[in-house]
Order: structure tokens, then C-alpha cells, then sequence
């Protein structure tokens, strides 16, 4: 349904106006192929297939592939897909002697989403015509269906419109202005204005009709634009000046002894009505069709369709200055032109262009495509929109509202081709990082506040909630530096960047905090047995704690050591003096400036107290308990030794926040 209009009205409903009635008795070959020739499809498939079903006779089979080749044609611009193929299959069956026979009859499986059977379809195409861009792109376009088929490519989500539709063609929406609050759109539906059908579609001529949103910002039921706008022939496909005030709008244009084509027209709004329509003069040619207007974001350029001669094929989109129009006409390139047909601009900004295409690669029909043009303004680069933008059918006319949002119109999932719209959205991806901060005793940091600074110029805080946790909002692809810190406590800072993969996630992040008012154990640092010598295994810690003192650069530290019960006093006392001091020479080696770090050995003077940390790693110890030697003789010698192994520990206490290097 939509191909009619589309190759008429350079849309999908083709305005058409003249009419043919065949004979009621005898219908003649002649007068379908006129109806064909003038665009009336709908009329020129009737009598074609009553021709059809005439030629039964064996020497009848050239005459039969003929017209099957035709009602292929006819079924093709009606939009409807599975006929078009089973006729031009019984056109090849017959042995049409047009190879053509079987580009359309991909062209048609494609549009049904029979992939496979198109290529082969394609593929035998090109043995006769090797070179064929177009059978090329058909067949990449299948691949690509066949690849993406039942996955979404994108993250779009598109739904059908209920509300909106009618129980015919309802395409080509457009929002009247930045308020979004008013959507116009083309409908054949029955309550149309006129009484005459159209011999393109069977249906209504088509008329602009207008949704409005309520105070709850729901749609309320279309109505039929008030004014002149609307008459008894087809008007359709609007675009509007940045103020909303003026309406670009394709219009049948009929001539005597002339075909039907279209052109573009004006109109103007006076509160919510609309003037008759003048017409817009961009070219004097009277043979070609203008239509499909969208005008620029700033009101500069009007970007349209047409099949002009100087195009690259088929029907081209071009432009022009509605301020200089006089020599201002230009063609939009090869890269946004094919020798298909490219349809249905909508100029979103002055380098974002979306547009409709047969001619690059798709998944069927008509597909959506994305342009943006470079920084130097020579050279766009197209996107197919991806599945579930795009379908087996003809997908187009769209709009975009509020961020990635809006309306578009689409056949797929009509069996009688058929034009709807459909509602899309790009759901926000949901990026983030959450987390705790607490101190080294797993204990909440009461009024933690916690900074993310990222590449991309962001800047958060947050003050941690009474159980120490928070989050923040991300974005893709982003390099960010968090720091944690609390009044009495030492800061504490990480870095990490999240995935550039377009989808939701969250990242997981802690923050542990040094209190400065006690003292803080450094955990797996490791000397080799009854020595000071730091194992290799020490260095990771070690490095933690040469960050952390960068991290606060005023802190001064003393780093003691401490040994568990066995041996004698004096002799404790040196080990472990031994063993804080190879801790301070590893700091001073990573770049620590020396008068920061003072160090002693404690030996086993300072037995450790159960934290709450310690009791949930070692649950036979409640929490608060000193573990010194008369409480360790009464235990089992597995947990004596347990205890012996807290006791066994490298600290750091801090000393001063006041340091000043210079």
C-alpha cells in the first residue's frame, strides 16, 4: 500500500487522481495497461488478473507469463509482498523472457523476509546481469537479515501505536513544533474527506489528520485537520517552518491527457486552522514528482524527493536554500543517493539527516537510515537503523520528539500492505557504580563523602547513607577518579572506567578507610621465619600503603611491629623493631620522603583486641576480647595458635596531619 503512493506521490501513498473502469463484460489488455501506465495499480491488478484467469490454454503460456509478470508489478507498488513473489514466480514458471523476472521476484521474497530465497532469486538475477549494484545490495541486505535475524540490534523499543491507527493506511507523522504536543500525520482512513476511492490503493484518497495531547500528555483521538487543507484528492506527507505556523505538504498534482505525479505545496495556520494550499515552486519541469518536504531545524533548507533528471536513479533526495532558492538546488550526493529509490528525509539537525532507502543495503522495502555529515561538510556517512527499527517491509516517515523518541510508520505484520504507525524510544541505559565505605574493621564511616570525577568533564559527590553506601550515575566509555573520605579518617582513592558496550551495567566499588585516632593493621605482609626480611608476596600491600600515603601527602606515620607471645621479651622487642623498620625502608625506596615514617617494634607488649572484623574471620573469638597470654593458655592449641597469628601483625598509627615537605 505504501509503494503505490511511494512511487507516485514519491511516498507511500501514491496521490493519484484519474480513474479507469474496464469494460464489466470483456476486460482488454490495452485499457489495464493504461491504468498501469497512470499509476491506478489497484484498478490495473483487477483487470490483469481477470485476464489471467482467462489464458488457460497451453498456447496461451507466453501471453500468461506476461501478465503475471504485470499483476507482479501492480502487487509490488501495493505493498503486498507475498503476491508480488507468487506472480513473478508464475511469470518465470511460464518463461517470461525478462530476467528483471527475477530481481523483483528477490526483491519481493526480501519484503516476505524470505531471505534465503532471495538470494537465490538475486543470485540468479546476476548471471545475466553481474554488474547489478542494486541485486548486490539485495543480497548483502539479506545476509545482514539473515545474521541479525530474532536478535534486536539496537536498543530501540517500538510498539504499534493503537491509538493512532485506523483500519487502513496511517503514515508520514510529523510533529507540528519543539512542544511536541501536536502530531500531524496522512490517513486513508474511511472518515477522509470525499466519497471517491482511490484506483491506486482501493482505498480513501488520503487526507492530513492531527492527534493532540491532553492535560495527562496522552494522545487524544486524530482528527481531521481543520481548514481548507483537505480536499477531495490526496494530500499527505508534511513537514512545518521551525514556528509552526507554515506547512509544507505533498499534493496530486493532475494535468489533462497527462499522468498523475505530485508536487509540493504550502500552507499557512491561523490558530488551529489551515489555509488552502498554494503551491511551491522549486523546478518548472511539469513531467517530474516533487514531494516528501522536510524542512531544516533553522528553517534554511527544505529537503524533498524527486526523480528529477541529474539524480543517481530511481527517486534522489535533494535540497534547497529557502532563503537564496534562485540557483540553490542541489542533489545530496552519492552517498546518501543510489539508483534505488531514497525517500522520506527528515532533517534533524544541520549534519543529522534520517531517510528511507531501497538502494543501500536492508532487511526489505523500504529501511530507515541514519546520515551525519563530517566536520568538513563533504562526506556523510549512512547507518542502517537496525533491527527493530527495520523489518521485512517498508519502514519510514519518521520523527523524532523528546531525546531518542518519536513516531514512524511501517507495513510489517500487514498482510494487506497496509501502513501503520509505530511508537519508538531508546530506553536510558542504566550505568552506575555502587558501593560501602567503611573503616578496617568493617564498621559503617558515619558522613563518608565520596567524589567521582570523570574524562568527560562530570563531577559528582555524594555523602554515604548511615550504612555506608552510595551510588553514582555513569556513563559509557568513561575514565573516572572516585576518592573516599571522612573527618578522622585518611582518603582513599580509585580509578577504573566503564565498558563502552552499549548496554546496562553496574559496577560494584568499596572504599576502607584508615581511621587516625587508632591504630591500623596492614594486612599480608610476610617475613621470612625468625627475620626481617620482607617476602615477595608483602608487595602488594606494601604498594597499597605507598598509594595512601600519596593519597594524603600532609600524614606522617609511625609503622610498628608486633610478635605473638613465644620468646623472650628483649628478643621480641628486636625482631619485631627489625622487621617495622624493613616496612619504612620499602616505603622510602617507593618514593616516601623519609621524614614521614618513624618506626618501632612493639614485640608482644601490645597484645590485639578482637574488632569486629577479627570476629567474623575468626568467630571463636567475641568481639572486644584481649588476646594476651593468659586468656591464650586457656584455649585449644588450634585456636592458641589462631590467636598467636592476630597477635602477629605489621601496623601503622598516624602521627601528625601537618606535614609540609617544603
Amino acid at each position: 500500500m505504501k509503494r503505490t503512493l511511494l512511487y507516485i506521490l514519491s511516498a507511500i501513498t501514491m496521490l493519484t487522481m484519474l480513474f479507469i473502469t474496464p469494460g464489466c463484460k470483456s476486460v482488454k489488455l490495452k485499457d489495464a495497461d493504461e491504468a498501469f501506465q497512470r499509476g491506478e495499480y489497484f484498478e490495473a491488478q483487477k483487470a490483469y488478473r481477470k485476464i489471467y484467469n482467462r489464458l488457460t490454454k497451453k498456447e496461451e503460456r507466453p501471453q500468461r507469463a506476461e501478465i503475471a509478470f504485470k499483476l507482479g508489478e501492480c502487487y509490488t507498488k501495493l505493498n503486498m509482498a507475498p503476491r508480488a513473489a507468487a506472480s513473478f514466480q508464475n511469470a518465470i514458471r511460464y518463461e517470461y523472457p525478462d530476467s528483471m523476472s527475477f530481481y523483483y521476484l528477490g526483491r519481493a521474497l526480501q519484503a516476505d523476509g524470505k531471505y534465503q530465497q532471495a538470494i537465490q532469486a538475486y543470485t540468479t538475477f546476476m548471471e545475466w546481469q553481474p554488474d547489478s549494484q542494486l541485486a548486490k545490495e539485495g543480497v548483502k541486505g539479506c545476509r545482514m537479515a539473515l545474521n541479525a535475524k530474532g536478535k534486536p540490534q539496537t536498543r530501540y523499543v517500538v510498539k504499534n501505536a493503537k491509538n493512532l491507527n485506523s483500519r487502513r493506511a496511517d503514515f508520514a507523522p510529523m510533529f507540528l513544533d519543539k512542544s511536541f504536543d501536536q502530531l500531524y500525520f496522512t490517513s486513508t482512513n474511511e472518515k477522509s474527506t470525499g466519497s471517491n476511492r482511490s484506483e491506486i490503493t482501493g482505498m480513501k484518497k488520503s487526507d492530513i489528520w492531527v492527534t493532540k495531547k491532553n492535560e495527562r500528555g496522552e494522545w487524544q483521538k486524530p482528527e481531521l485537520v481543520e481548514g481548507e487543507l483537505n480536499t477531495e484528492m490526496d494530500e499527505g506527507v508534511v513537514s512545518f517552518s521551525p514556528d509552526g505556523q507554515m506547512m509544507y505538504l505533498t499534493k496530486a498534482r493532475r494535468a489533462p491527457e497527462s499522468d498523475t505525479s505530485v508536487e509540493i505545496y504550502t500552507s499557512q495556520r491561523s490558530d488551529a486552522s489551515w489555509s488552502a494550499p498554494q503551491k511551491f515552486e522549486i523546478i518548472s519541469d511539469t513531467i517530474s514528482a516533487v514531494g516528501h518536504p522536510s524542512v531544516s531545524p533553522d528553517g534554511t533548507y527544505l529537503y524533498f524527493t524527486s526523480d528529477m533528471p541529474g539524480g543517481y536513479g530511481g527517486k534522489d533526495i535533494w535540497r534547497i536554500n529557502l532563503k537564496e532558492r534562485t540557483g540553490s538546488l542541489e542533489n545530496l550526493g552519492p552517498q546518501i543517493n543510489t539508483s534505488g529509490d531514497e525517500m522520506f528525509p527528515y532533517a534533524r539537525t544541520d549534519s543529522l539527516l534520517y531517510f528511507s532507502s531501497d538502494g543501500h543495503p536492508g532487511f526489505g522495502g523500504l529501511d530507515l537510515f541514519k546520515a551525519r555529515l563530517n566536520s568538513t561538510g563533504d562526506r556523510w556517512s549512512v547507518d542502517n537503523m537496525g533491527v527493530p527499527m527495520n523489518s521485512s517491509g517498508d519502514d519510514f516517515g519518521i520523527t523524532f520528539g523528546e531525546g531518542e523518541s518519536g513516531f514512524f510508520s511501517s507495513n510489517r505484520g500487514d498482510a494487506r500492505g497496509y501502513d501503520h504507525i509505530f511508537s519508538f524510544e531508546l530506553p536510558e541505559l542504566k550505568i552506575s557504580i555502587s558501593g560501602w565505605v567503611v573503616d578496617k574493621d568493617d564498621e559503617p564511616v558515619a558522613n563518608a563523602i565520596i567524589r567521582i570525577v570523570g574524562d568527560d568533564g562530570s563531577n559528582q559527590k555524594e555523602v554515604a547513607r548511615d550504612d555506608g553506601s552510595f551510588k553514582f550515575r555513569l556513563e559509557r566509555g568513561v575514565k573516572y577518579v572516585m576518592m573516599a573520605g571522612a573527618k578522622g579518617y585518611l582518603n582513599v582513592k580509585q580509578e577504573f572506567e566503564s565498558d563502552s558496550e552499549e548496554a546496562d551495567a553496574e559496577y560494584g566499588i568499596d572504599f576502607v578507610l584508615a581511621a587516625i585516632h587508632k591504630p591500623q593493621i596492614i594486612e599480608n605482609i610476610f617475613y621470612d621465619f625468625d627475620r626481617a626480611t620482607l617476602r615477595p608476596e608483602s608487595k602488594a600491600a606494601l604498594d597499597e600503603v605507598v598509594v595512601m600515603l600519596r593519597d594524603n601527602p600532609n600524614v606522617t606515620i609511625e609503622m610498628s611491629s608486633h610478635t605473638d607471645r613465644v620468646g623472650t621479651e628483649a628478643y621480641n622487642i628486636g625482631l619485631s623493631d627489625r622487621r617495622a623498620k624493613s616496612v619504612v625502608d620499602y616505603l622510602i625506596a617507593a618514593g616516601i620522603h623519609p621524614d614521614r615514617l618513624t618506626w618501632k617494634g612493639y614485640g608482644k607488649s601490645r597484645p590485639k583486641i578482637v574488632t569486629k572484623r577479627i570476629a567474623k574471620e575468626f568467630p571463636q573469638f567475641e568481639e572486644g576480647t584481649e588476646l594476651n597470654e593468659e586468656f591464650i593458655l586457656t584455649l585449644e592449641p588450634q585456636d592458641q595458635e589462631a590467636a598467636d597469628q592476630i597477635n602477629r601483625r605489621t601496623e601503622f598509627q598516624v602521627t601528625s596531619l601537618d606535614f609540609d615537605m617544603e
